[in-house]
């Protein structure tokens, strides 16, 4: 099989499609085989979901989203910025972001398309306009919301949903007060705990990004393998569907988590690469002898799939 053109098409297909399902035949007479298409998930197959660059809402253009712009733009966020003030909705202000919207929050918001899995933010300068953007991004579908405010704010904009008609399961996936509670004060310290709420229900889902780094690698003029972990138990480093690419001659572009795993891994995709062995499975034992031979003390197993190609 075609790997490195499998990918590339999948990169295609990402810029043209929001999610792109893709299912990788694990074993049996069939094992390497890969369709786009996502099956019901059982042993012997490996199944994901691919989104695309993952665009992230700020609705806002204050302080606090200033500095939330920053830190996701360095994780290659898509961002879009919105306020109702000039001033705070421009490019001078936000150069890092890819689109800047100044609109009329309710008169207008309501009328702009995002893609079904974008990432909500709302840090606008007043209640009305916060609740404005919640009740109708609550009517859309997202993977991550969030609503900046104290524990009283929080309850009042709750209570206020509740008396318009929205479901509990529905106000149930704020998340407000936005971020992990790490006692964040200033904008900077605030946004930390933003971005890392963020990370972690994107860490969450089964759902995949390519990175760059990896399309980079697709790239590369060298024969070379895809290496993605299939699956994990225990703390391993990295979780499923982490995914880099080794050439030939042991250029890596991504990672599958760092360390003595990865460097064993390049090897080992190196020696496919020269064998020209298709496909392979490879475990990677983190809990008993192995780990000591790997430097590692963290437990845990990790099943690494190589795809090569020329």
């Amino acid at each position: 099989m075609d790997y490195r053109g499998f990918y590339l098409e999948l990169t295609d297909r990402l810029g043209r499609e929001n999610a792109v399902d893709v299912t990788t035949v694990l074993e049996g007479t069939d094992v390497g085989k890969k369709k786009f298409f996502r099956e019901k998930q059982r042993d012997g197959i490996f199944c994901e979901t691919f989104l695309g660059r993952i665009h992230a809402v700020l609705c806002g253009g204050g302080h606090v989203s200033l500095a939330v712009a920053q830190i996701l733009k360095m994780m290659d966020y898509e961002l879009t910025v919105i306020d109702d003030r000039e001033e705070f909705a421009s490019f001078s202000r936000f150069p890092m972001a890819d689109h800047v919207l100044c609109l009329n929050f309710e008169k207008d918001f309501s009328k702009v398309s995002f893609p079904p899995h974008a990432y909500y933010v709302i840090l606008t300068r007043g209640h009305e306009h916060d609740y404005t953007c919640l009740t109708d991004i609550l009517t859309r579908s997202y993977d991550y919301l969030g609503m900046i405010g104290s524990r009283s704010k929080v309850r009042h904009q709750k209570d206020r949903l509740r008396q318009d008609g929205f479901l509990e399961e529905q106000i149930n996936e704020l998340h407000s007060p936005i971020g992990l509670p790490i006692g964040g004060q200033t904008p900077a310290e605030i946004a930390v705990s933003i971005a890392a709420e963020i990370v972690q229900v994107k860490n969450r889902s089964d759902r995949n990004v390519l990175d760059d780094a990896v399309r980079e690698g697709l790239h590369c003029q060298e024969a070379g393998a895809m290496v993605t972990v299939v699956d994990k138990q225990g703390s391993s480093p990295r979780g499923r569907g982490s995914r880099m690419v080794v050439t030939v001659s042991g250029k890596s572009f991504g990672t599958i988590g760092g360390g003595a795993v990865e460097h064993r891994a390049v090897k080992y995709a190196m020696e496919l690469c020269k064998n020209g062995t298709p496909f392979a499975l490879q475990q990677y034992d983190l809990s008993n002898s192995e780990a000591a031979d790997l430097g590692m003390v963290c437990g845990g197993r990790v099943k690494v799939m190589f795809e090569t190609y020329r």
